[in-house]
């Protein structure tokens, strides 16, 4: 619990509010964020996807819930290339693609992540310090990084659940969005 505790007491605000007003501006721009992730990072932009396009009318994608393009994707092409080849067809100009990985060291959502930038789209990454990895390669070419001072990887996929719980209560709150709960 005191790494928890201690990881929470750590979060980068001004990265936060940073992430919060680049998904505004995707908002206002009635653009699209894109969600990737794998394992316990999938989860959670499933359930943020979920929640973003629910509550802040936002129109959300996470390329993890299609289980047959993702396998089709796998499959026909690499596990390597599963996102690169999904954002290829929906990324448009101004969306944003929020990337998760414990480790920053995803081939796929790197990849992912790499297509979005010669997509001239912004990105955000949620990531960790998972084996003293310090983001990994992801917190190297992301817009906007949130590190998660853990080694452990179930408190990074914790932080991440939390994080997005933070943007989208402040989201609300800054606009006045009752809530539908």
């Amino acid at each position: 619990m005191f790494d928890l505790e201690a990881a929470i007491s750590e979060l980068d605000k001004n990265t936060i509010s940073e992430i919060i007003e680049c998904i505004e501006r995707v908002m206002d721009s009635e653009n699209t964020i894109h969600f990737i992730g794998n394992g316990g990072s999938a989860g959670t932009p499933s359930h943020s996807a979920g929640d973003w396009s629910k509550e802040l009318s936002v129109a959300t994608i996470c390329h993890t819930d299609n289980a047959s393009s993702l396998t089709a994707w796998a499959n026909d092409t690499s596990y390597e290339d599963v996102f690169a080849n999904q954002l290829k067809v929906y990324l448009k100009k101004g969306d944003i693609v929020l990337a998760y990985s414990g480790s920053g060291n995803s081939e796929n959502v790197l990849r992912g992540v790499e297509i979005a930038q010669k997509k001239s789209c912004e990105t955000i990454a949620f990531t960790g310090n998972y084996k003293g990895g310090n983001g990994g390669k992801l917190a190297k070419i992301s817009d906007y990084v949130l590190i998660f001072d853990t080694k452990s990887m179930e408190r990074i996929e914790d932080l991440q659940l939390i994080v997005n719980h933070i943007i989208k209560e402040a989201i609300k709150s800054k606009r006045n969005i009752s809530s539908s709960c």
